[in-house]
């Protein structure tokens, strides 16, 4: 199977799948139609019984800007910009959790610069390559935005004080930074990312369905039994904080190319 939406691009590869962000003009940046078409994609390859495991990339020089800020700023000055905030965190809400409930093994090639939502999509693949230039930022402080998603995912997989200097202080993480904080699980060659992952997505697709399946359901669901609902509230205050002047003030400047100036 192989087929290409406006955004999306997929492919098989024997019992491998893999889903390319198709936005590089964009940086892969996530936008409403974006987002829907990526969880359609899941959905084909739920459903398609001979993938046994799924490469998650970007197209271009990123694997995924985050949340298109562009869209963020039309979205504020909408008059229904309030139930927009929240049918947006719910939809990316909605995907993170469909990967994380995936019965297959979900490997992240991540190339380039990953940033604030794009993150939220890494954490929620089970197994992440770096290329050894990608970097790693989340600038929602620095925007006035709250990666509500993003928080209990990051604090689910390197531990909450591992966590807490990354979402504080919105500093770039390097690929060797990601790699010794576990955010990856290797780093290699920038342009060996995808052919590493496909390595192991291989491995993966080797073993039972059923096996990867159970597996699964125990890292996420049973070790992580609170983590759902932290997503939720995560996501609720992710909505909300893109209603405060801060996050006005923080996009207006961050699109204007200047430092925000806040209360």
């Amino acid at each position: 199977m192989n087929a290409t939406s406006d955004l999306i691009n997929i492919r098989r590869d024997g019992a491998c799948g893999t889903i390319v962000l198709n936005r590089p003009e964009r940086k892969n940046a996530l936008s409403r139609e974006l987002v829907q078409q990526l969880s359609e994609a899941l959905e084909d390859f739920h459903g398609e019984r001979s993938v046994r495991a799924v490469i998650l990339t970007g197209s271009g020089d990123s694997f995924c800007a985050g949340t298109d800020l562009n869209q963020l700023k039309e979205t504020a000055e909408s008059k229904n910009a309030l139930e927009l905030w929240h049918q947006d965190s719910r939809a990316l809400l909605e995907l993170v959790e469909k990967m994380l409930r995936f019965p297959k093994p979900i490997i992240a090639a991540v190339n380039g610069w990953v940033m604030g939502s794009g993150v939220s999509l890494m954490l929620a693949a089970d197994i992440v390559v770096g290329g050894d230039r990608s970097q790693l930022g989340l600038p929602e402080a620095l925007r006035g935005l709250n990666p509500g998603i993003t928080t209990p995912l990051m604090s689910f997989r390197i531990g909450t004080a591992a966590a807490s200097k990354v979402l504080y202080s919105g500093l770039p993480l390097t690929a060797e930074d990601s790699l010794r904080l576990g955010l990856y699980q290797e780093v290699v060659e920038e342009s060996l990312v995808w052919a590493r992952c496909f390595e192991i997505a291989r491995a993966c697709a080797a073993g039972a369905r059923e096996s990867h399946q159970m597996t699964k359901q125990l890292l996420n669901e049973t070790i992580g039994e609170n983590l759902f609902t932290q997503l939720s509230i995560g996501t609720a205050n992710m909505a909300a904080a893109r209603t405060t002047p801060a996050a006005t003030e923080g996009i207006a400047a961050f699109l204007e190319k200047r430092d925000p100036q806040w209360d």
